[in-house]
């Protein structure tokens, strides 16, 4: 679910981070406030439609888009190292939940560079997970996709209790709206071992999709939506180290990760704000 808004604010497009440069600390002192910071919301209506709508207003993106919007995400291996430390030996089998896999763009890697790995992979959208069912790649003896809606159904219909190592977050918690996230996070704790780890990464506040929303898109603090009816909510370090604290985890990393994205064509060069984080469920592994 990794969009922003566009130039021309009409359409969504993926911010690949591979065609980013890349700084890691604090965030910047940004100068440039959110230029939609004090416009009026959006009214309580058009709110309450928009949340029953989510799952029509994914299902209609993938429709539009298919299999090619998103470029696949190779660099996940490279910024999650826990994708290969967190085993004993290599001939230990990962068991991985992606939540939020969208069409496969990061499962499908996932599956080719690690042969030892069982994946569950669910989305929102009904057409996004047979996407990824219709993939050659896909074999059930490797990985499980299915349909869920993460703030309603029980993970545990689809997959064991406390059986996951890893869960990867990727661009999924933006899309959801903020006074549902912690029950995200409840759902997914069922499912992930303690001392388990969910690897995080979305958008952090100030980034200049936010930046760029026009009046009528403010849905709240930080929480906006695009023409085609999907949202997206800007995180802070704050914010998102108390919204896992208060749900059974701790902090490992939560850093903002810098970007600038370059467009030669245009001559542009836009900021890119990032939020990066680690973070394990409490309680004692099996291993310890």
């Amino acid at each position: 679910m990794a969009l922003l808004a566009s130039e021309n604010n009409k359409d969504v497009e993926l911010s690949d981070p591979d065609q980013t440069k890349a700084n890691r600390g604090t965030h910047p002192n940004c100068e440039l406030q959110n230029s939609c910071s004090d416009h009026a919301v959006v009214s309580a209506f058009k709110q309450m439609k928009l949340e029953r709508e989510a799952q029509k207003n994914w299902d209609l993106f993938y429709k539009r888009n298919t299999t090619n919007f998103f470029k696949d995400r190779h660099w996940t291996t490279r910024e999650f190292e826990e994708l290969h430390a967190c085993r004993k030996s290599e001939k230990e089998q990962l068991v991985l939940l992606e939540a939020g896999c969208g069409v496969g763009n990061c499962l499908f890697p996932l599956l080719e560079n690690d042969l030892n790995i069982f994946v569950y992979a669910c989305d929102f959208s009904p057409r996004a997970v047979e996407f990824v069912k219709q993939n050659p790649v896909y074999c059930a003896e490797r990985c499980c996709a299915f349909q869920c809606d993460l703030t309603t159904d029980d993970l545990r219909d689809n997959v064991p209790e406390s059986s996951v190592d890893v869960v990867t977050l990727i661009f999924v918690l933006s899309a959801i709206h903020p006074d549902k996230m912690k029950q995200v996070l409840e759902n997914i704790s069922k499912v992930l071992k303690p001392g388990g780890i969910i690897l995080f990464r979305d958008y952090g506040l100030h980034d200049h999709a936010m930046l760029r929303f026009k009046p009528g898109n403010k849905l709240g603090n930080n929480f906006y939506v695009r023409q085609d009816g999907t949202r997206s909510y800007f995180f802070s370090k704050e914010f998102l180290a108390e919204l896992f604290e208060e749900t059974g985890f701790q902090s490992v990393i939560n850093e903002y990760v810098l970007r600038e994205t370059v467009n030669k064509k245009e001559g542009l060069s836009v900021p890119r704000v990032f939020l990066q984080s680690k973070f394990t469920k409490l309680g004692h592994s099996q291993s310890s």
